[in-house]
């Protein structure tokens, strides 16, 4: 199984070099009727049987928005929670799936300085981002550095910014310190382990499935099978516990991570992707995740001199307005990848009516590093046969009455 990874790993190489020839063209083609575009519709919430892709109306900008052709998308765990309804307060379908991508500006808004026609991007949207245009507002979107593929642009923004906000911004990494990460081999998880390189004598432990190991060894300081008690292996190591532990599972690793801190540690819960065992919402297991959390004691805390917190990078932009906060973190890490000091770590690129297909591979945890939609690729005819709808069916069902600008403004959070 390690030797299937290291060749999934060389192939997607291939891949990505095989579409570095077309993905610095500056010019923007567009559809065949400039007035609509190809889009993910996520119907309804369940099963993959709820993606396809169909025609409609190509959004325009706002004032304060940028209008971004969009050329590549980022596929996350948390799309597979929104398709599955597993989120607080999801919109109501039909929706577009997606928060990051990138593209080429194509149009900017009044009173919108920074950009301009032809800027290479990377933008974080509100929904919508799984189409061929989208417009969000400037102040999720970020130039990209002219040697930045557009492959690792969508691979780049939020598995960085919530890495790094996590170790430096909440747990104040620093040298000599020690950081245990669980899914050490998604995208999440290979940005941890690049960042906590560029800081002297910090030790990785690394929490991954065994057929990623020779993939990802090289990146980590210490890497255990995520069926094996990482407990014990840890503390074989560093009888002390670790300084930092970011969890992306919850459930019944939370009370362990907890008591694996030192004095002073800090746990970070980032995701829940535990409550996520089948393809759709199962009530089970949210309440057996929920009740394996481990009932946290403000008084135990303050006896054991240990931290406890939560991060959401979508939440902080979408619903806590600190979009200077994270321009700020951007800067950093663009200044980190041009000094070669971190890239986005790429598992596979997938047409646009792929989507069911890589949505797939993460439910079965089965990538290294990111999963990318690329817009302009071509899909494998048996994949996409059953993805793909014509315009006017897909128009029959996403549009039922109502307002449809309102809909394309479907807030993250209520």
């Amino acid at each position: 199984m390690a030797k299937e990874g290291a060749d999934m790993t060389e192939e997607t190489e291939h891949m990505i070099e095989r579409n570095a020839g077309k993905k610095d063209a500056e010019h923007v083609e567009p559809s065949a009727d400039a007035k609509e575009m190809r889009a993910v519709i996520l119907a309804g919430f369940g099963g993959l049987n709820k993606l396809r892709v169909a025609r409609k109306a190509m959004p325009e900008p706002r004032e304060g928005e940028v209008k971004i052709r969009v050329k590549a998308c980022g596929l996350n765990f948390l799309d597979l929670m929104v398709r599955q309804g597993t989120i607080d307060n999801p919109p109501k379908p039909p929706i577009v799936p997606g928060f990051e991508c990138c593209g080429i500006v194509e149009s900017v808004s009044e009173n919108t300085p920074g950009f301009e026609i032809g800027d290479r991007v990377m933008a974080f949207v509100n929904y919508n981002a799984w189409a061929e245009v989208v417009c969000t507002p400037a102040d999720f979107v970020y130039k990209m550095p002219d040697e930045m593929s557009f492959t690792e642009a969508a691979a780049f923004s939020l598995n960085f910014l919530t890495a790094y906000m996590m170790l430096f911004e909440v747990a104040n990494l620093r040298e000599g310190m020690s950081v245990l990460v669980h899914s050490a081999g998604g995208a999440v998880g290979q940005a941890v382990a690049q960042l906590c390189s560029t800081v002297p004598n910090v030790t990785v432990f690394g929490i991954a499935s065994c057929f990623k190991h020779a993939a990802i060894r090289d990146s980590v300081t210490h890497l255990f099978d995520r069926t094996v008690d990482y407990i014990q292996e840890v503390r074989k190591i560093s009888p002390e516990g670790v300084d930092i532990v970011l969890d992306c599972l919850c459930g019944e690793n939370t009370g362990k991570s907890l008591g694996l801190l030192k004095p002073l540690g800090t746990y970070i819960l980032y995701g829940a992707s535990n409550m996520v065992t089948g393809e759709t919402k199962s009530f089970f297991s949210f309440a057996k995740s929920w009740w394996q959390v481990e009932k946290v004691n403000p008084i135990k805390l303050y006896e054991e001199n240990k931290v406890i917190a939560g991060f959401s990078l979508l939440n902080l932009l979408f619903r806590q307005g600190k979009c200077s906060l994270v321009k700020a973190t951007m800067d950093k890490l663009l200044s980190l990848y041009e000094q070669k000091k971190i890239r986005p770590v790429v598992d596979s690129l997938w047409a646009l009516e792929e989507v069911k297909e890589a949505m797939q591979r993460v439910h079965d945890r089965g990538n290294i590093g990111k999963l990318i939609l690329d817009v302009e690729k071509s899909p494998t005819p048996l994949m996409a046969s059953d993805s793909t709808e014509t315009s006017e069916a897909g128009e029959e069902e996403e549009e039922p009455e109502g307002d449809n600008d309102s809909k394309e403004r479907m807030p993250f959070i209520h």
